[in-house]
């Protein structure tokens, strides 16, 4: 059993309880990617079997998330579970908020939140933080491909975010206080998409608990994948497996591979000679 499931996770749960009753479930092996912390809801796609493998190649996709900042305050995590660090009188308005919004978008270098999986001397940043011990993260570039007001009012906005992979929603918020003089929390925060999975071909996990078919609702392997189909003959195929690498008069670069009309993985062509990596077979 391989393929993807687009699971809608609910607040209050973190992502390895929500996969734990998801293998409870289908009692077969599976990973999620790109954690959702307990506080936020929203997509969290499912890897079964060997779809994780594939894992890698769905990093680059584009997530989108609505979150709400509260401003005049902000704790130690950035969000509703930290202590309370800094005050602020000062709520600015949304004129004052957009101006400083395309400052944050682009390219840009983001400094990690302190309570964060980020690894420090090999330990986990949250880990030190949670025993008072200084962390002090480098700034990573990520890539904010725009952030827009959608609603609510002073103190609370709602913004909605497109990013790149690793972007931390919380940076943002903390960066758009800062860069006004004040402070603010991210208070909630939904992920509305994760490149191929959104909202429109996700299920909320109770419904694919109470499902009585869930095997029904896994999205075949090759779907959120965008690269060029390569189908193979049975012959290519077993000369592939048996380590006979055959030209192909193909552009380097990744690819679909089939046998026939069975998916098989990622291919790679460099200088006209094939590898499959990863194999997503069986």
């Amino acid at each position: 059993m391989n393929g993807f499931l687009n699971i809608y996770k609910p607040r209050g749960m973190s992502s390895a309880h929500c996969l734990n009753k998801i293998k409870k479930k289908i009692d077969y092996k599976c990973g999620h990617m790109g954690t959702l912390d307990p506080l936020a809801c929203g997509i969290l796609p499912v890897g079964i079997g060997q779809a994780t493998r594939l894992f890698d190649h769905l990093l680059d996709k584009r997530k989108t998330y609505i979150a709400e900042f509260t401003f005049g305050y902000e704790t130690d995590t950035l969000d509703l579970e930290g202590e309370l660090l800094s005050k602020s009188d000062k709520i600015p308005i949304l004129e004052e908020i957009n101006a400083v919004l395309p400052n944050l978008c682009g390219k840009i270098m983001q400094i990690p939140p302190i309570f964060s999986a980020k690894c420090v001397d090999g330990k986990k940043s949250y880990k030190l933080a949670r025993k008072g011990i200084a962390v002090d993260l480098p700034p990573k570039e990520v890539e904010i491909f725009y952030i827009k007001i959608i609603g609510g009012e002073a103190p609370a906005y709602k913004f909605e975010i497109c990013c790149g992979g690793g972007t931390y929603i919380r940076s943002i918020c903390r960066d758009i206080a800062h860069a006004l003089g004040t402070f603010a929390t991210m208070t909630a925060l939904e992920r509305t998409a994760s490149g191929f999975f959104t909202l429109e071909n996700c299920i909320h996990l109770d419904d694919f608990l109470a499902n009585p078919n869930p095997q029904e609702l896994i999205i075949p392997s090759d779907n959120p994948l965008h690269y060029q189909k390569l189908v193979l003959n049975q012959l290519q195929a077993t000369r592939l497996l048996n380590g006979i690498r055959d030209p192909y008069d193909l552009p380097d670069g990744k690819y679909c591979v089939y046998c026939e009309s069975e998916f098989w993985g990622v291919g790679i062509i460099e200088s006209q000679k094939l590898v499959v990596k990863p194999y997503v077979r069986g």
